[in-house]
């Protein structure tokens, strides 16, 4: 009866993971396809602000370029709100740990309440926090932490924001990223070398005002739909391999069963004829 018991609850959860894993493929073809497909615009607006910013470097004043040696560092971490992922939540605090110089030295901007709990547990000033939006980021969620962004590094009380997020290679793979994300430093040219001009109304500057905060909100915007699509990937992972887990545990305590059972069948047997011997 306790074999029975057991193989009926793992029978339960193998049901409850299978379900999991059914529901994290559908919902992470949606989640890849949002990513991938954002990839290409993010690295072009990264690519236009590069150059804009080389060009109006000498005349720009732009807050966002402005450098404060005397302030903290500030990490923007991107963590799930729900557990049953595997080691994606897990990673993603190591990486932010390892970026973090010191717990006094360091405060953070969390996504996700898996990360809310892991840094508030180990003493980590947690500046602001947002739950319930890690596997469905939209992008006035982006735009929302973003400005916070923005706001903080313009306080001055921040010499650097430095972005953590899992960035999503395939179903298989995922890897936790690190990104300087303020302040801006332009580079002059792409990886060829080549220069692209633009033509600037009013002026290379003014523009520049303007472009800095959305490639913020544009980069920000990209890392919550990686860390998403890596998110549905772990959990579809996890939970298949839990499945998988489950089967070959039922296979065994099945044949334990019958083994059990075939031994109890055995030994009254052997009563019966013992008691039939001594009836003669």
């Amino acid at each position: 009866q306790d074999i029975r018991r057991r193989i009926k609850s793992v029978t339960s959860t193998k049901q409850i993971t299978s379900a999991m894993n059914m529901v994290a493929t559908s919902r992470l073809r949606h989640a890849k396809e949002a990513a991938q497909s954002n990839r290409p615009y993010a690295e072009k607006v990264m690519k236009t602000v590069q150059e804009v910013a080389a060009n109006a470097a000498a005349d720009a004043k732009d807050p966002l370029l402005e450098k404060h040696p005397e302030g903290k560092k500030l990490l923007f971490v991107v963590t799930s709100d729900k557990g049953l992922a595997g080691a994606y939540s897990s990673n993603a605090c190591k990486e932010a740990i390892s970026l973090a110089e010191s717990t006094e030295d360091t405060d953070l901007v969390v996504v996700g309440r898996k990360g809310i709990s892991h840094f508030r547990a180990r003493g980590y000033h947690i500046v602001d926090e947002f739950a319930g939006i890690s596997d469905r980021p939209s992008y006035e969620d982006a735009r929302r932490i973003a400005a916070k962004l923005v706001s903080l590094y313009k306080s001055g009380d921040y010499r650097e924001i430095t972005m953590v997020y899992t960035k999503f290679i395939n179903s298989i793979t995922c890897t936790p990223q690190s990104a300087k994300l303020l302040p801006f430093e332009a580079e002059k040219g792409g990886e060829d070398g080549v220069h692209v001009e633009y033509i600037y109304e009013p002026d290379a500057p003014t523009v520049l005002g303007f472009l800095l905060p959305q490639y913020i909100y544009t980069t920000v915007y990209a890392a919550l739909l990686q860390s998403a699509a890596s998110e549905l990937s772990s959990r579809m992972n996890a939970m298949s391999n839990a499945t998988d887990n489950a089967e070959d545990l039922i296979e065994k305590m099945n044949l334990h069963y019958n083994k059990v059972r075939q031994a109890g069948i055995t030994t009254e047997l052997n009563e019966i004829v013992a008691g039939a011997e001594g009836l003669k």
